[in-house]
């Protein structure tokens, strides 16, 4: 069933508040500016030290509270990440993050989601939080196509994000019965190898790193990873989703969900996402302008 809205999913809730507090107030009163196809679906992220956190090592430094009014003023849903793979019992009992959890679980306002990877913790948040939602991490690394299968059948995910080399198994996307097409979450701008062969061992020593626990340093082996991430290199990834591909074969496929990376990343290139995935073309220069020139967003 063809889709006519694509959600986005959008990275830095405590990274990059200020950038979304000027980015949102021109987001609704200049919607003229983006494509009237594209809604905000939530912006994720985490604070620093949570020990539950995973992907990468939140920097966030925000205060939650002012995080979730910006949520609520603009009916955004807001994700906490905390997809750390390495838990144990003893982690659960974190004051930090329960009590995260819990503001995130009782607010009043959209309802809030957990990013979450372990098990353990999922059951833990679902019997001590039932006011949160939860969504399967792509720290999971789900590559084979019959295992993202079983993550969608699962009842406890309301979205599963693949690992973006399924991002073009369009056949076997193709046939997903709907309710499961409306759980995909597809990673649209990732930057790793294609080819990687250690995602997931990058994604535990971040875990180790967010635990606070001794590990040997991952040394990614990827062809260019020295230049770090580029957008334009990017955009040449062969599981690269773009904007004309979500209009043109996602969207009358009948997905609906776009997850957009980059949250250890510079308000700058974030912007760039932003600019790419939700601006007309014509108006691309007005966003900027109307950012670059509010004295409130540090870009560098």
């Amino acid at each position: 069933m063809k889709r006519d809205v694509a959600y986005y999913h959008l990275p830095g809730l405590f990274e990059f508040y200020e950038l979304y507090q000027v980015f949102l107030p021109l987001f609704r009163a200049h919607r003229e500016y983006f494509y009237p196809w594209c809604r905000i679906g939530s912006i994720y992220g985490a604070p620093s030290d949570c020990l539950w956190g995973g992907g990468r090592v939140g920097c966030g430094e925000h205060d939650p509270r002012e995080v979730l009014e910006l949520m609520a003023e603009y009916g955004i849903s807001a994700r906490l990440t905390f997809s750390n793979s390495l838990l144990r019992p003893e982690h659960l009992s974190d004051p930090k993050c329960n009590a995260l959890a819990r503001l995130f679980a009782e607010y009043d306002g959209p309802q809030n989601g957990i990013i979450v990877h372990s098990d353990l913790l999922l059951h833990y948040l679902q019997a001590e939080y039932p006011g949160l939602y939860f969504v399967s991490s792509t720290t999971k690394v789900l590559t084979a196509f019959s295992r993202l299968r079983q993550e969608l059948d699962r009842t406890d995910f309301r979205y599963v994000v693949p690992d973006f080399r399924l991002n073009k198994a369009l056949p076997q996307l193709d046939v997903l019965p709907q309710d499961l097409k409306d759980k995909v979450e597809f990673l649209c701008n990732e930057c790793c190898f294609f080819g990687c062969k250690d995602r997931a061992a990058c994604y535990r020593a971040v875990s180790r790193k967010n635990l606070g626990e001794p590990g040997q340093e991952h040394h990614c082996a990827a062809p260019d990873a020295a230049g770090g991430y580029r957008f334009s290199k990017a955009m040449e990834n062969p599981g690269f989703i773009g904007v004309d591909d979500i209009q043109t074969i996602y969207l009358p496929m009948g997905f609906s969900n776009f997850k957009i990376e980059g949250r250890s990343l510079g308000s700058a290139l974030v912007l760039e996402f932003l600019l790419h995935y939700l601006t007309r073309p014509e108006y691309q220069l007005h966003v900027r302008e109307e950012l670059y020139l509010d004295n409130m967003l540090d870009l560098f």
